[in-house]
């Protein structure tokens, strides 16, 4: 009988072991540390924006306790009712704020705003409680309304630009165009093969300038060759040439001088005519009578 009364002891002990390893298990995967003392505060949301249990609770960023418990306020409708588990040592003075916060992901969190007061809520009291705008509320009430503000313009536009499309002037603009970069791609192409054929442009412009220096050169050499030449003395009789052309000149022009006589007396030309004349007749007559002018004898 007493070995039955142990079992069922021993039995009994184990099931509350077990709950009680139970309880603890499941605050320590909701994150809550059973063994760590914390204060406790209470916070009333309009709207707790998807808070879930074992939210964390943080200033500066930095943890210092999470969310103990959500309920609805159903003495008060429209409340909630959250329950904040922070470190012990943590003091929170009066107005500080308890604002919920939703990151990108949704996930929300709550974050403690301290205000700079040295008196210090009693463990338990109510602290303020805000909501802080998520980015999905900020697209609902600013962004939304700006953007149905642009879909008329957005509507305009679009009807421009399709009376833009369907202009006949635009399409011959762009046949233009298009005619345009065919003539710069001709361009382009003769512009090339002009750059490919510099090499021998310069090649022949080369050659010329070594020409013309070879030029150079022998004009410096007809200059010190006129400069080595009897300048003077041809120039001397060059004058002396001219004195005789001139005083022969002038002879010509002296209807006494014999050169005078040759060009300016008649009687000459006309004898000179006259014995031309003779002669003439002379050779007429000796081809119609030979026989008078030669005899020809034969032995």
């Amino acid at each position: 009988m007493n070995s039955k009364h142990n079992k069922e002891v021993v039995i009994g002990l184990c099931v509350i072991v077990a709950l009680c390893f139970l309880f603890f298990g499941i605050d320590y995967l909701k994150g809550i540390n059973v063994f760590k003392p914390s204060n406790y505060y209470v916070v009333s949301y309009t709207d707790v924006k998807g808070l879930a249990l074992s939210a964390p609770v943080t200033v500066n960023g930095f943890k210092v306790g999470q969310v103990r418990s959500i309920n609805y306020e159903y003495d008060n409708p429209g409340h909630v009712l959250v329950e904040l588990s922070l470190d012990k040592a943590l003091r929170v003075p009066r107005d500080s704020k308890a604002i919920i916060q939703a990151d990108m992901l949704g996930t929300a969190s709550v974050v403690l705003e301290m205000a700079d007061n040295k008196d210090f809520h009693d463990v338990g009291s109510h602290l303020i409680g805000e909501t802080a705008s998520g980015m999905l509320d900020n697209v609902s009430t600013e962004l939304l309304p700006a953007v149905s503000a642009i879909f008329p313009k957005v509507d305009s536009l679009l009807s421009a630009l399709n009376t833009l499309v369907s202009d006949p002037a635009l399409l011959s603009a762009v046949k233009r165009l298009d005619n345009i970069s065919a003539n710069l791609d001709a361009t382009m192409k003769k512009l090339n093969t002009s750059v490919n054929a510099l090499p021998s442009v310069m090649n022949n412009v080369d050659q010329t300038t070594a020409n013309l220096s070879q030029l150079s050169g022998a004009l410096a050499e007809l200059s010190n060759d006129l400069k080595e030449l009897p300048i003077d003395s041809t120039m001397n009789n060059i004058h002396t040439l001219s004195a005789n052309l001139a005083k022969m000149s002038e002879d010509l022009n002296k209807p006494n001088s014999t050169l005078g006589l040759l060009m300016n007396d008649p009687a000459l030309y006309n004898n000179l005519n006259s014995s031309v004349a003779s002669l003439d007749s002379l050779l007429i007559d000796i081809k119609k009578n030979p026989k008078r002018y030669i005899s020809i004898k034969l032995l």
